[in-house]
Parts: structure tokens; C-alpha cells; sequence
């Protein structure tokens, strides 16, 4: 593993009650950040004490949204040990937002490395408690203090840890979504298969419109037909229709999400039938109400799997198994985090075990 300096910081922050963790607001002591300059590449990888970025007014990243970023968890298991679930992955996704964005792609095990460090540097702010976890966010900024619409020549990688509690601190409860038939979140040909910033601030309009009508999160239709079925909120969306699961393909404007994957995964090891296709809200809710739904869920970092009890689209409004959690999300959910907390097995190699 590839080492870097650092330079550690002069007074240590009281760690916060695991009790009371509330998501992105609790910062670990230190940084990494590494420099990139035209001409130079990235270059003086290094962890800091943490604190603000000096950043020009006229820096690009805050007038074009040059930026990508990543997010995902570092685990405490039983024997006290700390480690990772599938963090090359994250690696490799973030060095296709890059693409996407025209920022210049880090070197995997450099990348890699940088995160492990780091979190090593950090292991008592990874918490015990049950259900708890460190979420890390790797991400990437254009520096340059030029306005023009062109490829920045200067960037700033880093990352930065947060504790954070238990997404379900009272059991696994489906959630209530909504279609959203208005606002679009991405479009084919656009960012949307990339992590940036843009994305998201495109669906923060909706989101807040579905909340004050009682939902949680908004389904996506895809931006040109708008018909086919493409994300739920910030996670990837399956459904299990007559036995089968299905999944929105990922034809460019979803987001390729990890947990995803690993579900996916699990369940072909499982002899479930899986289907990676396009899917109208037509064809979703007409299945609804027949019976055929039988169970809808989220996948992602943050939750892992997200349950789905309701959903609603114009006037129709159906409920999914009952409002319950059905017996194959709860089966993903345990494997899953079984696997990342280090209670189960691990017979895909998806761990990575920090010293």
C-alpha cells in the first residue's frame, strides 16, 4: 500500500455519542487531499488536519460544476477489527464520473490507498455500536480561478469521514414513494450514470414536493419518453414481479450503484431469477394491482436496501406486500450487512480487512 505524510492535527475533537449520531455532521480529526496541475498530474498526496479549503470566488467548480464524488462506509466487526466493503469498486466508479466530467482519473491503487490510510489514521472514530458505521466521501473539485466553460486545469481530491448511526434506529419500515411525472433527474447522453453533484441538485425540487404529500422518496422516470422506470431517489430501485426480480438497466442515466451490484449478485447465487431491463410505471403498477408486485425495495450505501410499502403515481396509489418488508429484501438486507459488519461469511472476497 502506497503511504503519504501526515501532518497530524494539534487538538483531537471528543468523539460524539453513538447514541445520537445524525448523518454528515460529525467530522473526523483529519483529511486526505492530494493536488492536481496541468502538465504536472496529481501530485503531494498527503493528510491534513481537517479544516476549510482555500478556494478563489472565481474557482470553476462553483460556477460549472466541475466535481464528482463517491460515498461509502468503513464497519467495526466483532472482533474489534475495522474494514471496507468492495472499496475498489467505489474507486473505479468514481474514475468514470471523472470521465464523464473531464477531470483528469487517479490512479486506482494510489486512490485506494489514500482511503485506507486514512481511515487506519481514524480507526477510533469508526463506532461499535451496533448498526453504526464511518461513511467516507472521496471526492474531486475543480480549482482553477478562471471563468470559462472548459475543463478546469487545476483540481483538489479528498476525502473526508463522518460517523453515522443506524439508518433504521426503529426497524426496518417500507417507505412511501411517489412518481414523479413532472421534473427530470437525468436523461440518456447525460451525467446521469455519473456521481456528481448536479444530479442530485436537479432532484432536490421534487423531492421536497413528494415530502409535503407524505412521501418519502420520488421515483424517476427515464427524461425523454418519461415512462420507463429509472431510480428511487438517490438509490437504485428492484422490484420482484411473479417470482422475478427486475431491475432498471443501466442504459446511461442511473447511477451504477455498488449496493446494487451485490444484490444482484447474491441473488443470481441464490437462483433467483433476475432481469436487467427496461420498465414502464405502467407495467409497474398494472402488476400492482393484479398481485404480481410482490415485493419493491431501494439499494444503497446509506440504507443498504430500503424497503417499499406504497407507491403513487397521478391518481393511482398501490400498497406492496401489505405495507411489509418481504422475505427476500429482509434476506438482502441480513446478508448484506452480515457480510459488511463481519457477522456472516464473506464467500465473495467483498471485504477488505484493515490492520
Amino acid at each position: 500500500m502506497k503511504t503519504f505524510p501526515v501532518q497530524y492535527a494539534a487538538v483531537r475533537k471528543d468523539k460524539p455519542d453513538p447514541d445520537t449520531l445524525v448523518f454528515g455532521r460529525s467530522f473526523t480529526d483529519h483529511m486526505f487531499q492530494m493536488d492536481y496541475t496541468e502538465g504536472k498530474g496529481w501530485h503531494d498526496g498527503r493528510i491534513v488536519p481537517y479544516g476549510p479549503l482555500p478556494l478563489e470566488p472565481s474557482a470553476m467548480v462553483f460556477h460549472y460544476a466541475q466535481e464528482v464524488f463517491e460515498g461509502l462506509k468503513a464497519y467495526r466487526n466483532p472482533q474489534g477489527k475495522v474494514q471496507l466493503f468492495r472499496p475498489m469498486e467505489n474507486v473505479r466508479r468514481m474514475n468514470n464520473s471523472c470521465e464523464r466530467m473531464c477531470i483528469p482519473q487517479l490512479d486506482e491503487e494510489t486512490a485506494l490507498s489514500a482511503i485506507e490510510q486514512l481511515v487506519e489514521l481514524e480507526a477510533d472514530w469508526v463506532p461499535s455500536k451496533p448498526g453504526t458505521s464511518l461513511y467516507i466521501r472521496p471526492f474531486i473539485i475543480a480549482t482553477t480561478p478562471t471563468l470559462g466553460v472548459h475543463a478546469a486545469h487545476n483540481y483538489i481530491f479528498a476525502i473526508i469521514c463522518c460517523p453515522v448511526g443506524s439508518y433504521y434506529k426503529e426497524g426496518i419500515n417500507p417507505v412511501r414513494i411517489y412518481v414523479e411525472s413532472r421534473d427530470v433527474r437525468a436523461v440518456r447522453g447525460g451525467t446521469g450514470y455519473a456521481k456528481c453533484g448536479g444530479n442530485y441538485a436537479a432532484s432536490i425540487r421534487a423531492g421536497e414536493q413528494a415530502e409535503k404529500q407524505g412521501y418519502a422518496q420520488v421515483l424517476w422516470l427515464d427524461g425523454v419518453e418519461r415512462k420507463y422506470i429509472e431510480e428511487v431517489g438517490s438509490m437504485n430501485v428492484l422490484f420482484k414481479i411473479n417470482g422475478t426480480v427486475v431491475t432498471p438497466a443501466l442504459t446511461g442515466s442511473v447511477l451504477p450503484g455498488i449496493t446494487r451490484k451485490s444484490c444482484l449478485e447474491l441473488l443470481r447465487s441464490w437462483g433467483v431469477p433476475v432481469e436487467e431491463r427496461l420498465i414502464t410505471a405502467q407495467e409497474l403498477f398494472d402488476a400492482a394491482e393484479a398481485g404480481a408486485l410482490e415485493e419493491a425495495f431501494g439499494s444503497g450505501t446509506a440504507a443498504v436496501v430500503s424497503p417499499i410499502g406504497e407507491m403513487g403515481w397521478n391518481d393511482r396509489h398501490v400498497v406492496v406486500n401489505g405495507g411489509q418488508i418481504g422475505p427476500l429484501t429482509q434476506r438482502l438486507y441480513d446478508t448484506l450487512t452480515g457480510i459488511q459488519w463481519g457477522t456472516q461469511p464473506d464467500p465473495f472476497g467483498w471485504i477488505t480487512k484493515l490492520d
